[in-house]
Formats: C-alpha cells, sequence, structure tokens
C-alpha cells in the first residue's frame, strides 16, 4: 500500500508541470496581440572642417586609438581620430576643431 502510495504521488508532481503548460499554452492563445510604438530620434550632424565641436557633440564621440584598424591615415602630432556614430573626425587636441571628416557606409 505505501508502495502505491509513493508511486501515485509522484506522478502527481511529474505530471503537474504538464497540466500546466498546457493550461499556459490554451490562454496565450486567446490573448490578444501587443503592439508597441516608439518614437526614435536619430541626431545626425552635418560636421565641417573649421566647427569647432560643442561639449554636447563631444560627449557623443569615441576616440580612436587603433586607426589602422579602421584603415585611417595616422594624426599628426596635436590630433586625434575620433568617431561619432559612424563617421570619423579627426580633431585638434587643444581646441577640438575638426581638421578632416571620413563618412561612413
Amino acid at each position: 500500500m505505501k508502495k502505491m502510495f509513493a508511486v501515485l504521488l509522484s506522478a502527481s508532481f511529474l505530471a503537474a508541470p504538464l497540466v500546466a503548460a498546457t493550461e499556459a499554452s490554451a490562454q496565450d492563445h486567446h490573448r490578444r496581440p501587443v503592439h508597441v510604438e516608439r518614437d526614435v530620434h536619430v541626431t545626425k550632424y552635418k560636421w565641417s572642417r573649421g566647427h569647432r565641436m560643442s561639449p554636447a557633440e563631444r560627449r557623443n564621440m569615441r576616440e580612436v586609438r587603433d586607426y589602422r584598424r579602421y584603415r585611417l591615415a595616422p594624426p599628426p602630432r596635436g590630433y586625434r581620430w575620433v568617431q561619432v556614430n559612424n563617421d570619423y573626425l579627426m580633431i585638434n587636441i587643444a581646441s577640438n576643431v575638426i581638421s578632416n571628416i571620413i563618412t561612413g557606409r
């Protein structure tokens, strides 16, 4: 009798997740689809030579130290390459004035 009770008890533990999964899938079938709308604002800068980068523009840039990886020419002394979105800019370190622009594709 004890063995029969143990078998029935273990079978109920094994069958419980299967029953719950079928009930959940049946409830998902009758659920309405949810549509999410997002407003995405992409700021595209029009860079030009001689433009002094503002502090807000400098927050979005990333310094490119391995310029050979991106097939960029070595920067002259006092300049550095930075990446903003998909554009590469050579800027003066002291004044943050753009001297060269390579736009990405």
